[in-house]
């Protein structure tokens, strides 16, 4: 059996061995704070990435696209991601391809390692040029961080694990890390990870920028086609905004130094144990986005069952969690729970017969045969929209037994003023 946790506080957090983070302060936005961030990896590294379906991408996710590929066809490592936090490069056309190529050569020049082994990360204001000396005048400090301030045989430390998670937020309010271990062939195998994002998050994939790393050795087209389909029900499963950024990249570092054989096949028995701790941190980090929604006093969990598939579950677990009405009913704590059911409504198929869906806010039970309970008080539905995790469960009745689940938060009069201001 697994033996798979989450440190009880974000500051005991697990080392992965082959894994070094540096982070400086490179006033990319004039912050005063460490806004560059790198994260050297040891050679023989496996990568594997996921990133934005919005077509107005970043330069970076068209280089990072690149590199991967290159990687991923020549058999080469990952052996660096540089992440600077104020600047999204996105919006800035051939100029900014060739700041993220630029980055990802002078990196490799100080690694001694080709520019395709290297991948490189924005987030920030989009349209805005970037600072581009600003960014490479901090990679021989970053790089000396890394080597300076982390053990060089267990990997970065609690600390630089926190230090990197903080190098990389913007509107968020608070770092985001998580850590879990696995027991496989009685070696214990260790996946942590960091994320960022707040606002402008809508899955496919969730707006943010997501490390994970971990010590298993796994082939690359395993470890590529696990991180897709932990997404989909981690990042891909968070919403905030209804916005999907330019600029979304979840990586995946498999450093391969634990003293086990390979996971070379998909059907390898000991997949789902690492798949397991895989989970449990992306799911940890994919939440805290939703707890760290710009202007978020609640979080959210919406879950739909009762569907022919998943899918189907998942179009109306998603309009429930992007309603604005919903959103600032949840905001404002009032049990106007029709709101839930015109959502339903409107994403629900064809086939649906109203008269079979069933509906429930925490413990109390809302819809029975798709009508008020009878058993339903205005008191009860009070009480739990008081709260600040509040569960929304609904059942289709379509027959099936597919289910979904959608994290978000409450849409309040902060989100309007942070993204009003965010360029100030």
């Amino acid at each position: 059996m697994p033996v798979c946790y989450t440190p009880s506080t974000v500051d005991d957090l697990f080392p992965v061995p082959g894994v070094r983070l540096g982070a400086v302060a490179a006033r990319i936005k004039n912050w005063q704070r460490n806004d560059v961030l790198v994260i050297e990896c040891a050679a023989g590294a496996t990568a594997a990435a996921v990133f934005t379906q919005n077509r107005f991408c970043a330069a970076p996710v068209l280089v990072d696209r690149e590199h991967l590929a290159w990687q991923q066809q020549h058999g080469k490592s990952l052996r660096a991601v540089v992440v600077n936090a104020g600047n999204a490069n996105a919006g800035t056309g051939a100029s900014g391809l060739d700041d993220a190529r630029r980055t990802c050569r002078e990196t490799a020049a100080l690694l001694g390692c080709a520019p395709e082994e290297v991948m490189v990360c924005s987030t920030g204001v989009i349209m805005e040029p970037l600072p581009i000396e600003k960014l490479l005048a901090g990679l021989p400090e970053a790089l000396r961080r890394c080597r300076e301030e982390n053990a060089e045989e267990s990997g970065a430390s609690a600390e630089a694990w926190l230090t990197a998670a903080q190098a990389i937020m913007t509107t968020d309010t608070v770092h985001k890390a998580a850590s879990a271990q696995a027991m496989i062939d009685g070696v214990p195998i260790t996946v942590t990870g960091i994320a960022k994002g707040a606002g402008m998050i809508h899955p496919n994939m969730a707006t943010m920028l997501g490390f994970i790393a971990t010590d298993m050795p796994i082939a690359a087209s395993v470890w590529q086609s696990l991180l897709r389909e932990i997404t989909d029900v981690s990042f891909n499963a968070v919403t905030v905004d209804g916005d999907t950024s330019t600029n979304d990249t979840l990586i995946g570092i498999a450093t391969g130094q634990a003293n086990v054989s390979p996971l070379k096949q998909s059907d390898d028995p000991r997949l789902s144990v690492f798949k397991e701790a895989l989970r449990e941190v992306a799911v940890h980090l994919a939440q805290a986005i939703a707890r760290d929604g710009e202007g978020a006093t609640k979080f959210i969990t919406i879950q739909v069952e009762g569907g022919r598939n998943v899918e189907e579950c998942r179009q109306v677990a998603l309009k429930v969690a992007h309603s604005p009405l919903v959103k600032t009913a949840f905001f404002a704590s009032d049990p106007n729970l029709g709101r839930i059911v015109c959502a339903i409504g409107n994403a629900a198929p064809p086939e649906l017969d109203v008269s079979r869906v069933q509906l429930w806010l925490d413990d109390v039970v809302v819809i029975v045969n798709g009508g008020r309970a009878s058993s339903y008080t205005e008191e009860a539905g009070q009480r739990v929209m008081n709260q600040p995790e509040i569960t929304v469960r609904i059942d289709l009745g379509l027959g099936g037994n597919a289910v979904a689940t959608v994290w978000t938060c409450d849409l309040s009069h902060d989100y309007v003023s942070i993204n009003a201001d965010y360029r100030s």
